[in-house]
């Protein structure tokens, strides 16, 4: 069977995200997936190359990084399937988690191009200094989304001959 070979890229202000892609991009190697972690605005080449791209950017005031939203237009032509994280919300109350899921879904309305083999939205961190930072990252939950990516790029791999 062919190696998965998986870009996961990131956008990031306090490097809360950058802490998720990283464990995403661990939890692929353990599963054996061959795997670069890279900031999206650092990829530059063409992404013929990859089987999966996972983008994750945070939501700031109900946008999405911006680095995200300049990534996904400057790979518009020939992108690989893709699986998209955000990182938001940063207090435990359902009407909070509902505005941030839908700030993404409306961030990612605006490149038609893009379908998402998969969307998942995760909690996010206080900023650095804040008293009574709140952390709201459930690796857990982290770790069984990015198990099941395995499983989506492993069904569109075409086999080896």
């Amino acid at each position: 069977m062919a190696t998965t070979t998986v870009l996961v890229v990131f956008a990031t202000r306090n490097g809360s995200t950058r802490q998720v892609a990283e464990d995403v991009a661990e939890t692929l190697r353990a599963e054996g997936a061959q795997v670069d972690c890279r900031p999206a605005r650092e990829v530059r080449e063409p992404l013929r190359l990859y089987d999966l791209v996972v983008i994750g950017a945070p939501l700031y005031n109900g946008r999405w990084h911006r680095d995200a939203r300049r990534f996904l237009k400057r790979h518009r032509q020939n992108l690989p399937p893709i699986a998209v994280f955000g990182v938001g919300p940063r207090t435990d109350h359902g009407p909070t988690w509902l505005r941030s899921r839908n700030q993404l879904d409306r961030a990612l309305s605006r490149f038609p191009w893009v379908t998402p083999t998969t969307v998942a939205l995760f909690g996010g961190v206080d900023p650095p200094g804040r008293r009574n930072r709140r952390d709201l990252r459930d690796w857990v939950a982290i770790r069984t989304w990015t198990h099941r990516l395995t499983q989506l790029a492993a069904r569109q791999t075409p086999p080896t001959l």
